[in-house]
C-alpha cells in the first residue's frame, strides 16, 4: 500500500489548467453559432453580434484554462492540508513482470486448412 503525501501545487495547476482549457475548446462550436444566429436574427442587420460570439469563442478556452489552473492550485493546496491532517489516498500498485525476451525472433506456429 502507497499513499500519496502531497502533490506539486504548481504540476497541478499546469495540468488541471490544459484540461480545462481543452475543455473550453468544447464550447467554441456554440458560441460560433449563437453568434451567427444572432447577427441574421435582428431586424438591422448588425455585425455585432456575429463579433461578440467570435469574442465569447476565443475567450471560452481561456477563460476556462485560467480557471482550472487557479482551481487546481486551491485544490493541490487543499489535498496537502488535509493529507497532513488526516493521511493521504491510498494506492494498491501492482508491479507487472517483465515479459521474457526470445533470443530468436518468434514465429507463428503454421494455421491449418489454409
Amino acid at each position: 500500500m502507497h499513499i500519496v503525501k502531497s502533490v506539486g501545487v504548481m504540476s497541478v495547476a499546469k495540468i488541471m489548467g490544459l484540461v480545462y482549457g481543452c475543455l473550453g475548446l468544447i464550447f467554441v462550436p456554440f458560441f460560433l453559432l449563437i453568434g451567427l444566429v444572432g447577427s441574421m436574427a435582428g431586424q438591422q442587420k448588425t455585425p455585432f453580434a456575429g463579433a461578440i460570439g467570435v469574442f465569447l469563442a476565443v475567450l471560452m478556452p481561456l477563460f476556462y484554462g485560467v480557471l482550472g489552473f487557479i482551481m487546481g492550485a486551491i485544490g493541490a493546496l487543499l489535498y496537502n492540508l488535509f493529507a497532513n491532517l488526516v493521511g493521504g489516498f491510498e494506492l494498491e500498485l501492482e508491479s507487472r513482470a517483465a515479459l521474457p525476451v526470445a533470443p530468436y525472433p518468434m514465429i507463428p506456429p503454421p494455421t491449418p486448412g489454409i
